[in-house]
């Protein structure tokens, strides 16, 4: 008989996994599960991994079984993996594969889809939905039914709403021919690489890169490969020129052929920059700009920070698939709970990678996180007992003692490029002013945050103080210092995004140290746990200090 060693994982119940985290095999079970599991608490010694429809449809897109996951539970855990969880397993990835959407033959119509299942049964089911019902015609056979293109999208919300999330191999429109092709002294690491070959294969779905890891140069060797006009979808000003600059760095497309729609421009071109704000305005009702995007003859449509993207735009999203679709993001998570949305009409997650495992490589550099706790006096605790719910997250964040540990980290970190980042903008002033350092909030004009991020390139600026916009599209490759004194709640984008902000590898090759100061036995040490969740799910660990033990 083969004795079976216990290994760092617990199989509890149906669909949850336990991480022993002082088990020598830690991480190695952390890099398994996070192909098919989401990890839910991280309290401690003890983290809980939970089985979801959605992960478990994004490791069979990527290629995964059910077997192969059951091996692998059963590998970290060193113990038959419980009955009731191999049949959780086998039945969700069970789901994802019978329903299929494919062109349509040609007595069909125009242009038209076909939507196949494995039997007649389940083509029954599905056609009883009023909603699928709606978006099919006429039923060809027993387990095939007539779609017009225009319901493609919609019909695979209203499948993925009844757990049969459709898979999608209906042609897709080649759009109109451009030069664009990588510079020959762009080399693509072989991650990109690999990467790009994933996407390639279906031309839909969403590379899960850390930030820092290059993502950018990544989708622009996905439209090279295309080489048809492309859509570049973006979170705003600062984005779209960063965009530009990467253009030119690493291709060849001409200058003119690049165009901007957003920021006081509406110039449509071969290659074309907007911003998702942009196509979410709203006038006298109605989103025009959505229209006018996809009145033109796109081949690609690169979806930048997909996990931001904005309600509205689902709209644009379900009315282009026959176009190819790329999403790119850092973290695959919404707190908005439209991660199934994002898997049903961009695509499936088709290549990702750990964060700590690109560090190990040298592609990405090493980061120290530190959870600096502080004290709040007697009368910030009288204020955040008595505030509302919503109102404590304020209160929580402008506790004093935290003003003296900015202060501590500065001085500890001399003259290391540095950001401080912050939701609220009276303690983010209170900071920039106590410490005479510059302020870049939403009101600062895109030519100030420029010459202000210039500045700390070229190295005349050691620090800057950041609100929000300091979350996205900041190319500051030798920053290693961010003290985070105030967070948007619990978001697990967030955190990731502002460790991002550190990961560009250093030319003297140091680490990066990541601070965020929380103040204690408050709301905010709540949210806390849950914002690390993301980065500890990648394996990160923070530490947790006291403010007088700096």
């Amino acid at each position: 008989m083969t004795d079976r060693r216990p290994g760092p994982l617990v199989a509890a119940g149906g669909d949850t996994l336990l991480l022993q985290l002082d088990h020598p095999a830690a991480d190695d079970a952390r890099r398994s599960l996070t192909r098919f599991a989401h990890l839910e608490r991280a309290p401690g010694l003890v983290d809980t991994y939970r089985l979801t429809d959605l992960g478990l449809w994004n490791a069979k897109a990527a290629g995964l079984d059910a077997g192969t996951v059951i091996d692998t539970i059963e590998g970290h855990t060193g113990a038959p993996v419980p009955r009731v969880m191999v049949d959780r397993i086998t039945e969700s990835m069970g789901r994802f594969g019978p329903v299929r959407l494919d062109d349509g033959g040609r007595d069909d119509g125009p242009g038209s889809l076909r939507l196949s299942t494995e039997t007649e049964d389940l083509l029954d089911e599905l056609l009883a939905d009023p909603d699928v019902a709606e978006r099919t015609g006429t039923r060809l056979d027993r387990n095939t039914a007539v779609v017009d293109p225009i319901d493609r999208g919609p019909l695979k919300l209203a499948l993925t709403r009844l757990r049969w999330p459709a898979d999608d191999r209906a042609g897709l429109r080649p759009g109109r021919p451009i030069e664009l092709d990588l510079r020959p002294e762009t080399e693509l690491r072989p991650y990109q690489r690999q990467a790009v070959e994933a996407w390639l294969g279906a031309g839909t779905g969403v590379i899960v890169l850390p930030c820092g890891a290059g993502k950018t140069v990544t989708a622009l060797a996905a439209a090279a490969e295309t080489g048809t006009s492309t859509l570049i979808l973006t979170t705003g000003a600062a984005s779209m020129t960063q965009w530009e600059r990467e253009l030119a760095r690493f291709t060849t497309v001409a200058g003119d052929d690049v165009g901007r729609y957003g920021g006081g421009q509406r110039r449509v071109r071969p290659v074309t920059l907007a911003t998702y704000q942009m196509l979410a305005t709203r006038r006298n009702g109605e989103f025009r700009n959505l229209a006018l995007i996809d009145d033109h003859d796109w081949g690609l449509v690169v979806y930048d920070e997909v996990h931001l993207l904005p309600s509205a735009v689902f709209g644009l999203t379900a009315g282009i698939q026959a176009r190819r679709r790329l999403g790119l993001t850092a973290t695959l998570v919404r707190e908005d709970g439209r991660e199934a949305d994002v898997f049903t009409l961009i695509g499936p997650r088709r290549f990702d990678v750990p964060w700590t495992d690109l560090e190990l490589q040298g592609w990405i550099a090493p980061a120290r996180c530190t959870e600096v706790r502080v004290v709040a006096d007697d009368a910030e605790r009288m204020a955040h007992a008595r505030a509302t719910a919503t109102a404590r997250a304020r209160v929580a964040a402008g506790v004093r003692a935290k003003l003296d540990v900015v202060e501590t980290l500065l001085g500890r970190h001399g003259d290391e490029p540095t950001l401080i980042i912050g939701t609220y903008l009276d303690g983010l002033g209170e900071i920039a002013a106590r410490h005479d350092l510059p302020l870049i909030t939403g009101e600062t004009p895109e030519t100030t945050r420029g010459e202000l991020f210039d500045g700390l390139r070229r190295g005349d600026i050691t620090t800057l103080v950041l609100s929000k916009v300091g979350n996205y599209s900041l190319d500051l490759p030798e920053v290693s210092v961010a003290i985070q004194v105030s967070g948007t709640f619990g978001s697990r984008q967030e955190e990731a995004q502002r460790l991002g902000r550190l990961l560009r590898p250093k030319a003297d090759g140091r680490q990066a140290s990541f601070y965020t100061l929380v103040a204690r036995d408050t709301v905010e040490q709540e949210h806390s746990a849950h914002r690390q969740r993301f980065l500890t799910e990648q394996g990160y660990h923070y530490e947790i200090v006291d403010a007088a033990d700096l």
